[in-house]
């Protein structure tokens, strides 16, 4: 019988690099949460994405 060998691949800089992104997110998140509640926080990461999405993300927009 023979067994089979489970590989393990090791995490590369960039793996490791948004690991740490999302636990800086997950942070931020919590923080957001519990200071703001779920809605406000919801809608502030979901407006983070529609930045991103619109290449908006840096541009300061004033009135």
């Amino acid at each position: 019988m023979q067994q089979e060998e489970i590989m393990q691949t090791e995490a590369t800089p960039e793996d490791e690099s948004k690991d740490e992104f999302f636990e800086r997110l997950a942070k931020l998140s919590e923080e957001m949460v519990t200071k703001h509640g779920k809605d406000f926080s919801m809608g502030a990461l979901v407006l983070a994405a529609r930045w991103i999405a619109e290449n908006r993300v840096g541009q300061l927009k004033t009135n």
